[in-house]
């Protein structure tokens, strides 16, 4: 008997032109018989959204950059192609949002993703959740959300994917979450795993890109590197699996073949492994809680050869604590640390700022302004931009400066 054709989903892709979007765009191309994309997002790239409008013909295109709008306008224009453009975090919220989307891929690096997300999640999506920056910033209020909007919410951060993958299927019933010990994220260690602490010092934006395992864009990858990625994604494992901090531990395992593990009480430990490519968690996302191709090559453990781990270093890597000690301190010191790393990130990548000194900045700003309730949106929008002030007005200063560790 010949089983009916499912049902094609609408999609959009918050972030397009990103390294999570162009991959999520590749599993949609792969499987063009279930997906049809229904908008596509970016920032400023317009060569490259121009192209993807071009291939997949979405109904809108999203420009933050309202100068980067115009530009894509008049190409598409110009390339006859029917797709409306939309500008600012007003369009983002209303393609994220739109009633004949079903999926929205939340792939927007940094804080500008959290409001469009959040969109999202109001309208009940299934939400494929990229941008942890919401949950840094505004865990409680988003999951509360969640809950409220019945939205669906699935992790596609290799690590929390694994984790989601590993945890019992009764793990939202008491008797589920009673039989998990902890969580294990992984990490590579980035390309500084083994450099000397002294040679850090003259680390440039170049070298601190170059991620061995992953490809990634220029924030994430300094983020690896830097380690505040893992402890981000730290922070957004205890929200999403509503997990104490102590509950979540890191481990370097510097294949990337094991995503995260899962510790329960009975001495089993569950993981999830691959090959490093988010096109794995992306497909999971979309087709849960079925299984489609995502054009990864199948695991081959006997080329793998051996599996390695260690505890990471905190001295070597000091974001890592400040991200576990801002969980810990709770109200908005998570979104302060967010907001400070971002500043810091931007300016070491144009070279205002040394390697070594993105953890200073972030750790003196923490030091600097006092801890408030994060029971709104607008008192964590105020504490962003509080933070960001305040990261700006030191790197003004003459504390700070290219290549002083």
């Amino acid at each position: 008997m010949k089983s009916e054709p499912l049902p094609v989903q609408m999609i959009t892709v918050l972030g397009a032109t990103g390294s999570i979007g162009q991959s999520t765009l590749d599993v949609v191309r792969r499987n063009s018989d279930r997906y049809r994309v229904f908008a596509l997002t970016a920032n400023a790239q317009v060569d490259r959204l121009h192209q993807q409008c071009l291939e997949f013909s979405p109904r809108f295109a999203v420009m933050a950059d309202p100068v980067a709008a115009g530009c894509l306008r008049q190409r598409l224009r110009e390339s006859g192609c029917a797709t409306e453009v939309l500008t600012g975090t007003e369009g983002l919220r209303q393609v994220a949002a739109d009633a004949e989307v079903e999926l929205v891929m939340a792939a927007i690096v940094g804080a500008a993703g959290l409001l469009p997300t959040l969109a999202a999640v109001e309208a009940g999506k299934r939400v494929l959740l990229a941008n942890k920056e919401s949950l840094v910033m505004a865990g409680a209020l988003f999951m509360e959300s969640v809950s409220r909007h019945n939205a669906c919410l699935l992790p596609i951060d290799s690590e929390h994917n694994a984790i989601y993958q590993c945890l019992p299927h009764n793990y939202a019933e008491p008797e589920g979450r009673a039989g998990v010990r902890r969580i294990l994220l992984t990490a590579s260690g980035g390309p500084f795993r083994t450099t000397d602490l002294e040679s850090l010092r003259r680390v440039t934006p170049e070298q601190a890109c170059a991620h061995p395992n992953w490809p990634m864009g220029r924030k994430i990858s300094v983020d690896s590197a830097t380690m505040m990625n893992k402890g981000l994604e730290a922070i957004e494992a205890c929200w999403l699996f509503d997990l104490p901090v102590s509950q979540v531990e890191v481990v370097i395992h510097p294949q990337s073949v094991i995503h995260s593990l899962v510790d329960y009480l009975d001495g089993s430990v569950l993981a999830q492994m691959g090959n490093p490519d988010m096109r794995t968690p992306i497909a999971y996302g979309m087709a849960w809680p079925e299984r489609i191709d995502s054009g990864v090559e199948p695991l081959d453990l006997v080329k793998v050869g051996r599996l390695d781990f260690e505890a990471p270093d905190r001295v070597r890597f000091p974001c890592l604590q400040l991200a576990f000690d801002a969980v810990a301190t709770g109200g908005t010191s998570m979104v302060t640390l967010n907001a400070a790393n971002e500043v810091a990130v931007d300016a070491f990548l144009n070279r205002q700022l040394g390697f070594c000194q993105i953890a200073e900045l972030n750790r003196e700003v923490l030091e600097q302004l006092v801890v408030q309730p994060a029971d709104s949106l607008e008192q964590v929008l105020e504490a962003d931009r509080l933070a960001r002030d305040r990261a700006g007005q030191l790197l003004r200063s003459d504390r700070f400066g290219w290549g002083i560790c």
